[in-house]
């Protein structure tokens, strides 16, 4: 598949390594000028394009960005993709630590919620909790026992199909986390956050997740 990622840090950079060793046709973009991406390209194989592009005939979108940097990404950056790719974000909101206050998110917004409507299309929640040296060493075939489990949130149908088989490839087991609605399950402070839980222990914990924010993940 062709796959743009948009941010190469910790988990973008990570995906690209994983994608392209899948043997993924990757284009990866960042903030700045693609050659700031040599080094990351010559590496994995994959492309270095500007932002604007990466999404261009993409069968799979990624974005990775910092919370805050969402709203400065271009006008219409997914949708040069092909029609119905899935469109992930892997975004965590960090307003004490990183982005500052986000009205709507402090309003009780599901993270990914604001994300879909800052880049005009519906999104998939994937890859925000993991470690990014567990996601990019600690992958095992599907059937393996204690296999780390992912939680997936996004409109049921193809898309989020698509999403579970790629979860699947890079060697995790994807549970269904819900709606985007109900993406809240799996944002920073939660039962489900940050663990490598396994597929039982996913569920559970995103079943007991409280709807209220906890302070460390509200704006001061």
């Amino acid at each position: 598949m062709r796959i743009g990622i948009i941010g190469a840090g910790h988990i973008g950079g990570t995906l690209t390594r994983r994608l392209a060793e899948l043997g993924h046709d990757v284009h990866v973009a960042n903030s700045r000028d693609p050659e700031t991406l040599a080094d990351l390209a010559k590496e994995t194989g994959a492309t270095a394009v500007w932002a604007a592009d990466a999404a261009t005939d993409a069968d799979v979108v990624i974005i990775s960005i910092p919370q805050k940097n969402v709203p400065d990404l271009a006008a219409g950056i997914v949708a040069k993709a092909k029609p119905g790719a899935p469109v992930i974000e892997t975004n965590n909101y960090y307003p004490q630590q990183r982005d500052g206050r986000i009205d709507a998110i402090e309003n009780g917004q599901p993270e990914s919620a604001w994300v879909a409507e800052q880049v005009g299309a519906p999104v998939i929640k994937i890859f925000n909790g993991i470690f990014w040296k567990h996601l990019l060493e600690r992958g095992k075939p599907a059937g393996t026992e204690g296999r780390i489990a992912l939680p997936i949130a996004g409109s049921d149908g193809p898309a989020k199909q698509a999403a579970f088989e790629l979860v699947d490839q890079l060697g995790f087991e994807p549970v269904d986390g819900g709606t985007i609605d109900e993406s809240w399950r799996q944002q920073p402070g939660t039962p489900v956050y940050g663990k490598d839980f396994d597929a039982e222990a996913t569920r559970a914990a995103l079943a007991e997740a409280p709807a209220e924010r906890p302070a460390e993940f509200r704006a001061s």
